[in-house]
């Protein structure tokens, strides 16, 4: 994967519920440290998959080797520095914890945020943690704003309860940091609402360069009047002349298998699982492609994002 995101990894509840083991993964050439992870397993509060999962929350390492992450040299050689686990709950229960790991160059721009809202202590949602690559400027103003519900993107995110798109937030007066997006060249936004932490409202935003993109295109679908196929809602690939399909079954793909189950996915070959996502310029190409469910606390399916790397 030529992104922001250098890897992606998910991890899954045991029989037991007792440790968080390999799911699958997105490794791209990074074959070597893909293996190094197949038979790792963490205890809750253990690596930053356990920790996500012990915290209920999203939790940023901007550095690895400055951290308890478990595969450090596994990491380091593949030229991984940070980390990022997403949590999905259902109630008290993990369904999943997904990982993406980034590394550190001069060219590598974009944002990887989270955001909290905690009432006993603000009626706004503020930065509690990020990731930037060389995009400090962008860090820097980030940490001063605060958004009340319904303001700039994580606000949007915040009231809709919703993954949601954004584009040009360059240009857009609904983001309200976009001269500072301009000036590090920040084009695409993604917005997941995170809902493990009973009390406290979480929002992760993915923010996307030109030149190091958080991922080649995003899509949200959501069920149908009846729940029982997936249904398109938005995205950031409509440039494309692959028919999408009008109803997603379970079971069908990519995104029939996060409908069926309710739990994170991913596919090495895009083209066979989710083909809409691969446009004309791009055929040809091996893409890889992610899917990630929101949950309701009851753990009814609310949306789910696909991501082509």
């Amino acid at each position: 994967m030529r992104s922001f995101i250098r890897a992606a990894e998910i991890w899954l509840p045991d029989a037991d519920g007792a440790r968080l083991v390999f799911g699958d993964g997105l490794y791209g050439d990074l074959t070597a440290f893909g293996e190094a992870s197949r038979a790792v397993r963490f205890g809750r509060g253990e690596g930053l998959p356990g920790e996500a999962w012990a915290a209920r929350r999203p939790v940023v390492i901007k550095s690895l080797k400055d951290s308890s992450f478990r595969r450090i040299e596994a990491a380091e050689a593949a030229g991984l520095t940070s980390g990022i686990a997403l949590p999905i709950f259902a109630g008290d229960a993990v369904r999943a914890v997904v990982v993406f790991l980034c590394g550190d160059d001069a060219r590598h721009v974009g944002a990887i945020e989270v955001w909290k809202h905690d009432p006993d202590a603000d009626a706004q949602i503020g930065l509690d943690d990020g990731y930037y690559g060389s995009a400090e400027l962008f860090e820097t103003v980030s940490r001063l704003k605060r958004f009340g519900r319904g303001f700039g993107l994580p606000g949007s995110v915040w009231a809709a309860d919703m993954p949601m798109v954004f584009r040009e937030i360059y240009r857009s007066e609904r983001f309200l940091r976009h001269e500072e997006a301009l000036q590090v060249g920040l084009s695409l936004g993604l917005g997941l609402p995170c809902n493990g932490d009973p009390g406290r409202t979480w929002v992760m935003l993915f923010l996307s360069a030109l030149g190091t993109p958080i991922a080649g295109r995003f899509e949200i679908w959501i069920p149908d009047s009846e729940g029982t196929g997936l249904v398109y809602d938005a995205g950031l690939s409509e440039e494309n002349d692959t028919p999408r399909p009008r109803l997603i079954g379970p079971e069908a793909g990519l995104l029939g298998r996060v409908l069926a189950t309710g739990l994170p996915a991913a596919s090495a070959n895009c083209a066979a699982d989710a083909p809409w996502l691969v446009g004309p310029a791009e055929r040809g190409v091996g893409h890889a492609a992610l899917a990630i469910p929101t949950l309701s606390e009851t753990g009814a399916l609310k949306a789910v994002t696909a991501w082509r790397f």
